[in-house]
């Protein structure tokens, strides 16, 4: 099996981001997966369209977006992402899109197509907070785990796809008003791999079913 696992690069005036430097530290194999790792642009569109040259590319399984949501204090796979950008604030290139659609004419939204329960019980195993969001919010995050759901319909059958977020890193919520939520590096990554290691076993189960 085949993961692509993305993460974007810091954004609102943060000089790190915790879904990069996680994601970095994965390694190569998780639960049997290979894991293929890209960082994408904070910019509505780019971020899909580098994500979707990527998958075709790669031809993955299954594709894992992670992004930060800073004043959460736990690991949260997305459950859907809807067709709209409303940006509170400017992306990275400076856009800020209201009310506007991911893509015009599309569906009002896509549900993900990943075990989301599974993974928060095996992140929660490792004794991480994890809990399913249903909002992905209207940000560049949204607008990437939409157009990748989309594109994984559309063209490839069979591959599975979704968004989870993570909380700001200590050094980040440290200068924020308290109380800001934040979680270690460490914890983020045995979540994230937990939360893999949990795709790949549904993958599995799914291989075995269809082989009966």
């Amino acid at each position: 099996m085949k993961l692509l696992v993305t993460a974007f690069d810091p954004f609102g005036g943060e000089s790190v981001n915790p879904a990069q430097l996680a994601v970095s530290r994965l390694p190569q194999r998780i639960g049997g997966a290979e894991i293929v790792k890209l960082t994408v642009p904070t910019v509505f569109t780019e971020a899909a369209r580098i994500a979707i040259e990527a998958i075709r590319r790669e031809r993955p399984h299954a594709v894992l977006c992670i992004g930060q949501a800073g004043g959460r204090a736990a690991i949260t796979p997305e459950r859907v992402a809807i067709n709209i950008m409303d940006a509170r604030i400017a992306d990275n290139a400076g856009n800020a899109p209201v009310d506007e659609p991911v893509e015009e004419g599309a569906p009002a939204a896509y549900f993900s197509t990943l075990p989301i329960k599974r993974m928060v019980c095996a992140i929660r195993e490792r004794g991480i907070p994890a809990e399913v969001s249903n909002s992905a919010g209207t940000f560049v995050c949204n607008s990437l785990m939409y157009a990748v759901l989309r594109e994984l319909e559309q063209n490839h059958p069979g591959a599975t796809g979704g968004f989870i977020h993570i909380p700001f890193l200590p050094e980040q919520a440290a200068g924020k008003p308290a109380p800001t939520a934040s979680m270690s590096l460490c914890d983020i990554v045995s979540g994230i791999e937990a939360a893999i290691e949990a795709i790949a076993s549904a993958a599995e189960s799914e291989t075995h079913r269809a082989k009966r």
